[in-house]
């Protein structure tokens, strides 16, 4: 039986031998979940880049949208911050163009997991398409919270607990005390996720630069269900 396993922040990647795995990358607040409403949206694919002028020479040489936040706020110089509202305005049509966006940690949680077989995005949006991917797959499971400059993050985890939540009869959930921690704060949670989920100091920051719609928009449940950001070549595409 493959096994899901949960490392709270990429700053412990070392710690795990990647390869043959899939890993499974979240930052709900917010670029995980950015990510699965624009490929949800139409987008075509995501170049994820660690800094903001990587982020600037992909936007001129292919010519695709720009999105990039340091501190939960929009950087300068580029058309969108890391918000999935971004990517709902019908101001600004997204459909059929390409995407390259830079973030202060999901992205660089997703660039130091290169070594594993698969990588996939993940959010409460897309949980399910996550789960089906992992069932199909058959290979152990790696949930790499991006965390906070490093640092544990409480929604991220509670994804991964979720996530095993939804695999238990399919996947060995109960080996991995990280795993076992991430499933009893999903439980004690799950009920009322919102709720819960305020206690974290990632929300409160985030609601403190006015952003509580990007909060409660991002703890809906499979609004994406059939979107799975998937890594190919050097992009995200959808599944």
């Amino acid at each position: 039986m493959p096994k899901l396993d949960i490392c709270f922040s990429p700053e412990l990647l070392p710690l795990y031998d990647l390869r043959g795995q899939v890993a499974v990358i979240v930052d709900i607040l917010r670029a995980s979940s950015t990510i699965v409403t624009a490929l949800g949206e139409g987008v075509t694919h995501v170049f994820p880049v660690a800094s903001l002028e990587e982020c600037t020479a992909y936007g001129l040489q292919h010519g695709c949208l720009t999105a990039a936040e340091r501190d939960g706020i929009q950087a300068a110089g580029v058309d969108l911050g890391n918000s999935p509202f971004g990517f709902l305005d019908a101001a600004r049509p997204v459909r059929g163009r390409a995407l390259t966006i830079s973030t202060t940690n999901g992205t660089t949680a997703l660039r130091r997991s290169l070594a594993a077989a698969e990588i996939v995005v993940g959010a409460f949006l897309n949980l399910e398409a996550v789960a089906d991917f992992a069932r199909h797959q058959q290979r152990d499971v790696l949930v790499v919270c991006a965390g906070w400059k490093g640092q544990f993050c409480l929604e991220d985890t509670v994804f991964g607990g979720a996530l095993a939540e939804r695999l238990a009869e399919d996947f060995d959930v109960r080996s991995s005390d990280a795993t076992l921690a991430a499933l009893h704060l999903w439980q004690q949670g799950k009920a009322d996720l919102s709720a819960y989920l305020l206690q974290s100091s990632h929300v409160r920051r985030l609601n403190s630069l006015e952003a509580s719609q990007d909060f409660e928009f991002c703890l809906q449940m499979d609004t994406y269900a059939s979107v799975l950001p998937i890594w190919r070549d050097d992009r995200l595409v959808r599944n």
